[in-house]
């Protein structure tokens, strides 16, 4: 109907409003979904006539009937009430809505705008709720409110429009706004009034796709009858996916269609479709590329991907209602399948550094580390064993489906075993060629020299080709300084699992603690950040100002806290000054630490969130006291040592002694070395978000961070005509667009830890830092690292950028841990995850605080969710999924590694890193037992 049908304006009527006078500026007065309407009818789009009850009208409805106090006291309900308390007020307010009267002139308003709706007789109309803050980007409480459909009458109008209202009140509503603080008398609510569309299908259409969130892509679900089956879940509909661009058919699945929703002469009813129909394709592919035109014109309108109803009648398409789609994911490729490599007879082994790669590397990181990785494992090998242990073409570092994985041929392995033997007693000695001896006297001095060379040279004074370069060599050092790194990790393996298979065998009596007590309480980098930490939260929390400004700020805006010069009204320059200076001093001493080596992933330096996460939850009073909790370790350490030497007879107690001392020497050196890989990542990462400000000015790339998502060659080509003056660059947005899309399929996957999988490598299987990636079933299986044992609610965490969704006492399962997420172990009551073993930084820092932990389940973060109840059992290593759909396995613990056996696989796995001994044995069994 057109606006000038009507005997009156928008403005000139006090309760009702059309749907081609509405826009979105109206939102207060007709709700979201009556704007939505209204901005779709003003779009020429196909809307079936209607107008809305404006939110005057409920206000002076429930003044005039003198329910509003009554109304408000009701629904003052404290957010802790149980379900039945809130049932119990919506009941009450049902009931005065019930008995209220709409005003003469309100009524009289409503039903001449309903009789020019109306067509022949006494014309359908659906009646639905429209909120001030529904259908809205981000709502999350839309629908909670009634709908009413094939309404007839001018009577059993008002009596929708009043059930509507009272629909304001559900206990479900009331106890939404109850949770979010909402006050019950500053809410509102519009009523549309649509006239019905005599459906023959209908159904919903999303104009991307929810399921991989690719916005070229349109999901329709289709159904016979009303809408209302599709939406209310009744009926299982046919699902197509439309190329939005040219109208293809990407896919269908057509279901068998049950039930539909028809109408009858009291609303509407389910009835059973025909036979003939059932299994018919509700959409042609003529219909379907049609019905995602719409979608393309209406998401075109608002700018943004929408959640669209509509119905077929006569063959012609209406559009019932659009609204924003809330929790699109970011676009993604198909998740790989396919794991074939390019040399079958190779080794591909994702260990050693790989393990601080979880994720499926960045292109410009994988282009750096296929060459540096290498070139670093190749001088530490030549160092140790002589030259031309690696010979060309024998060692790489590719990625199979975005995932880093060394790569051996046979002849080197064979090589490698064959000199490591001699090496190892000078390895493990005190002399120059000790492995703790190099990384202090060399492999760490240089790489610190390296770093501070690089920090001396602002980025912005640098050329394009300058910033490449530096990148790479603070990337060649970091990977040269962790392959040296190795060499430690041995020593440190090796002397836990003598001592505490020594102790636990042939010392250890009833009552006596564990062998790793003997080896806790020590100080090391990850230990001294935490306790740090800890300690600016105690003084924060002095100055009761500033720590109320600090809870009131959101983690994201840390970094802008860090750099606002003014400090917040009502508090002194001087305290403002002193936290800044001390959370600077706080980066500076520790913010180099990775999340992951990948540097496209932000360190504390750049980005203190996480810390600042952590930072909160002491000043809220949370958690431990560190320095308390190791003085408490130092304690039973000391005390352990006492009774236990005191007892043994000198030749033991001179053997225990030995190595023990060997065991605490080497444990706190490992902490300490890997904590300082990350040294150059703060100003590689300057250097490279610098050239990517360069890009982003010249066009090449949308944003700076995109520079992690070229390849070399591409970027080597850019900074060379940067340097030459060009300020206008070719696009690379779509080739950006597209390689984020197959990252993000590719991290949906497990990557196996052996390749290939037919390969007689995989005897190996069982020596790998992470289980097999084929679990199923309601025990997951893992390696015991810390005792205990727990029942709580699960944390999934995919990186430091899910920080702040800890809770005190959650378990918290990830892929890896490094020792940038030390901070958390503070809120944990157990640690889960992918990749790592015994002597892993998950398994020390568990110990640490006293928490199970069980690691290298390699599904971990696949078959957990958040939230989730799980039984983390760090004594048997196996996590039991309460919530879980049940077991395949009988429902028997599995056989896993624990106590001495864990550690006894520790020190195989740490050996086998430079020796590869073990590969020389399996290869061996593995012909004779094809041989028999």
């Amino acid at each position: 109907m057109n606006s000038s049908t009507k005997s009156k304006g928008f403005w000139d009527m006090t309760y009702t409003a059309w749907f081609d006078e509405i826009s979105k500026e109206d939102i207060p007065i007709v709700g979201g979904k009556g704007a939505n309407l209204g901005e779709l009818s003003h779009a020429g789009l196909p809307v079936p006539p209607g107008y809305v009850v404006t939110t005057t009208a409920y206000d002076d409805f429930v003044e005039a009937s003198g329910i509003k106090g009554a109304v408000v006291a009701l629904a003052s309900v404290p957010p802790t009430e149980d379900p039945a308390a809130f049932e119990e007020v919506a009941e009450g307010i049902c009931a005065l809505f019930s008995g209220g009267e709409v005003p003469e002139e309100m009524a009289d308003e409503i039903r001449a705008a309903y009789q020019e709706l109306r067509e022949d007789g006494e014309t359908a109309v659906a009646v639905r709720s429209s909120a001030t803050a529904e259908d809205l980007a981000g709502a999350s409480f839309a629908g909670q409110q009634e709908t009413y459909l094939n309404v007839r009458g001018a009577e059993a109008l008002l009596d929708g429009v009043k059930n509507c209202w009272a629909s304001l009140w559900t206990a479900r509503a009331i106890a939404y706004r109850a949770r979010h603080g909402i006050a019950p008398e500053t809410v509102s609510l519009a009523v549309v009034v649509q006239r019905m569309v005599q459906a023959d299908a209908a159904g919903v259409m999303f104009t991307a796709n929810p399921a991989n969130g690719r916005r070229n892509e349109a999901t329709i679900s289709a159904a016979w009858g009303l809408g209302e089956s599709v939406v209310g879940g009744t009926v299982t509909p046919d699902s197509l996916v439309v190329e939005k661009k040219s109208g293809r058919v990407l896919s269908r699945e057509t279901s068998d269609k049950q039930v539909m929703t028809v109408y009858s002469e009291s609303g509407t009813e389910e009835r059973p479709v025909p036979e003939a129909r059932r299994r018919q394709a509700v959409l042609d592919d003529g219909a379907a590329a049609e019905l995602a035109r719409y979608g393309k014109r209406i998401e075109d309108h608002y700018g943004i991907p929408q959640d669209i109803e509509w119905a077929l009648a006569g063959g012609e398409f209406f559009v019932v209602q659009a609204r924003p789609i809330t929790a699109l994911p970011e676009p993604m490729a198909d998740p790989p399948t396919n794991w074939s490599v390019p040399d079958p007879k190779g080794f591909y082994v994702r260990a050693s550094i790989v393990e601080q790669m979880p994720d499926p590397l960045s292109p410009l990181f994988a282009d750096f580390a296929y060459g540096s990785v290498p070139r670093s494992l190749d001088k530490l090998m030549n160092e140790l064993l002589g030259p031309g242990t690696i010979r060309e073409g024998e060692l790489a570092f590719p990625t199979v489906n975005g995932y880093a994985y060394y790569y051996y041929k046979m002849a080197a392995i064979l090589r490698i075993s064959a000199k490591a033997l001699a090496v190892l007693p000078s390895l493990y000695g005190s002399g120059k060629a000790s492995g703790v001896k190099r990384w202090r006297e060399y492999s760490h001095p240089r790489y610190a020299t390296i770093v501070e060379e690089w920090e001396a040279k602002p980025p912005e004074d640098l050329p394009a080709v300058g910033l490449l370069a530096g990148a790479r060599e603070l990337l060649d050092a970091g990977t040269e300084y962790y392959t040296s790194v190795q060499t430690i990790i041995p020593i440190a393996a090796s002397s836990e699992m003598l001592f505490t298979s020594f102790f636990d065998r042939l010392i250890r009596r009833e009552g006596d603690p564990p062998g790793q007590i003997f080896l806790l309480g020590f100080d090391s980098t990850p230990i001294r950040a935490e306790k740090s930490l800890y300690d600016l939260g105690m003084w924060c929390g002095e100055h009761p100002k500033l720590a109320a400004a600090l809870l009131d700020t959101p983690s994201e805006r840390a970094l802008e806290l860090l750099r606002m010069e003014e400090p917040p009204a009502g508090m002194g320059e001087k305290v403002w000054d002193d936290w800044r200076l001390r959370f600077q001093a706080h980066l500076d001493n520790y913010g180099y630490a990775v999340y992951n080596l990948d540097f496209m992933n932000p360190v504390p330096a750049d980005d203190p969130a996480p810390l600042f996460d952590t930072l909160k939850f002491y000043l809220r009073g949370e958690g431990q006291n560190p320095h308390e909790r190791q003085r408490r370790m130092v304690r039973r350490r000391e005390e352990a040592t006492s009774t236990v030497l005191e007892r043994l007879d000198p030749a033991r107690g001179r053997l225990i002694g030995r190595l023990l001392r060997w065991a605490q020497d080497a444990a706190p050196v490992r902490e300490d070395a890997l904590a300082d890989t990350g040294l150059a990542w703060p100003v590689m990462r300057r250097m490279l978000l610098e050239l990517g400000r360069r890009l982003a000015r010249a066009g090449a790339v949308e944003k700076p961070a995109d520079v992690f998502w070229l390849r070399q060659q591409e970027l080597e080509d850019i900074a060379v005509s940067l340097d030459a003056g060009e300020r206008q660059l070719a696009s690379l947005a779509e080739s950006v667009e597209q390689r984020k899309m197959l990252w993000r399929g590719q991290r949906q996957v497990t990557p196996p830890q052996l390749l290939p999988k037919d390969s007689w490598f995989m005897v190996l299987e069982s020596l790998m830092p992470a289980a097999s990636e084929d679990q199923t079933g309601d025990t997951i299986k893992g390696i015991a690292a810390s005792g205990g044992q727990v029942t709580a609610a699960a944390r999934v965490l995919g990186g430091p950028g899910d920080f702040g969704q800890m809770r005190p006492g959650e378990a918290l399962v990830a892929a890896i841990t490094t020792p940038a997420w030390t901070s958390l172990f503070a809120m944990a009551s157990a640690v889960v995850t992918d990749v790592g073993g015994p002597l892993s930084h998950s398994s020390i820092v568990a110990r640490e605080y006293g928490i199970p932990a069980v690691l290298g389940t390699g599904v971990a973060t696949r078959r957990i969710q958040s939230e989730q109840n799980i039984h983390v059992d760090g004594d048997a290593g196996i996590v039991l999924l309460l919530d879980g759909s049940g077991r395949d396995d009988g429902g028997r613990p599995a056989e896993v590694a624990s106590g001495p056996a864990a550690s006894l696989k520790a020190g195989k796995l740490a050996l086998a890193g430079l020796a590869a001994v073990v590969l020389i044995t399996a290869f061996a069994r593995w012909r004779r037992r094809k041989r028999a």
